[in-house]
């Protein structure tokens, strides 16, 4: 029996019903924000040693509790240093692109599944050849910098438990027992001018300085998020930073490193412009403000460099 197609009017009728459905698909990709846009995503990725899978000590800045990081190598093993992603992971767009699809077929009567018929197959087209650029993207993301690592916050991985390695990870053996580590005031001024550099580095694009604040891990996320706003034809400025509060979660050592995870309040300019410079993001002159841990590492004999950003909420 031949299939009763809906009238014409009825279909155009739909066709607002349909864009929205398309907009549901398009969401994660076309919907950047100023929290999205600064250094690090607003998001918690990096590695904090030993304690990667320990919440952090609650402290005066960030008195609530903070998840500790997911699934990320220490500092050191064969794995560390591969670049993570800071955007829409590739299973929600394309997940998301099918839930469109398909509401957009049911409600042209279709069914979930449906094929290239009028204006509803348009629409249909239109998706998968989103989703098929989306896959060549994360494709070449992936491939260029040696695989992603699943760094939490953007693109969750699950919490792996201590002392279980997740498939195709190798972990750095743990040390039995973690040293106490005495944070000196100069140590401090210095993880204030490393908030100040690496916001400036971020909003300059600069990732050879990056790379010289940030273990290779943090470094290479960095360079994938801008890449990723690059490619959108956006750029993120951070500017006016000011430490309105910090004080320190924890300090250790391990492995003959220093370890330091320390609790910062901050306010800054953020705004994000597209290739015409104008501003489709924030406010110039206008502060927010972001509570945030930031782990930094010194090796033997070297300096402290960014390790891990923690969201405090």
């Amino acid at each position: 029996m031949e299939r009763v197609r809906p009238p014409h009017h009825i279909a155009v009728m739909r066709f607002p019903l349909i864009l929205f459905a398309l907009l549901l698909a398009l969401a994660p990709v076309l919907a950047p924000t100023g929290a999205d846009a600064r250094v690090g995503g607003g998001a918690s990725f990096g590695s904090r040693g030993t304690r990667t899978y320990m919440a952090p000590p609650v402290t005066r800045t960030t008195p609530g509790y903070v998840a500790p990081l997911r699934t990320a190598p220490a500092y050191g093993s064969p794995t560390y240093g591969a670049p993570g992603y800071g955007g829409p992971s590739l299973m929600h767009g394309f997940m998301g692109g099918l839930i469109g699809a398909g509401i957009a077929g049911l409600l042209l009567g279709h069914g979930f599944f449906w094929g290239m018929h009028g204006i509803g197959g348009l629409v249909g087209l239109l998706i998968q050849i989103l989703l098929l650029v989306l896959l060549v993207r994360w494709l070449m993301r992936r491939f260029a910098g040696g695989g992603a690592v699943a760094g939490g916050g953007m693109g969750a991985a699950s919490v792996t438990p201590p002392g279980m390695t997740p498939p195709g990870m190798t972990y750095a053996p743990a040390p039995q027992a973690t040293v106490p580590l005495a944070v000196q005031a100069e140590d401090y001024e210095q993880f204030e001018v490393a908030l100040h550099r690496v916001q400036a580095a971020w909003s300059a694009g600069d990732i050879a300085t990056l790379q010289r604040l940030a273990t290779p891990e943090m470094a290479a996320t960095f360079a994938a998020q801008l890449h990723d706003l690059r490619s959108r034809g956006l750029r993120n400025e951070v500017s006016d930073v000011r430490l309105l509060q910090g004080d320190l979660s924890e300090a250790w050592r391990e492995n003959g490193a220093d370890h330091a995870t320390v609790a910062m309040r901050f306010s800054m300019v953020d705004v994000t412009r597209d290739a015409a410079c104008q501003v489709v993001d924030g406010a110039p002159g206008e502060h927010v403000q972001a509570a945030e841990l930031w782990t930094f590492l010194r090796p033997p004999g070297g300096v402290w460099i960014l390790s891990a950003i923690q969201q405090a909420g």
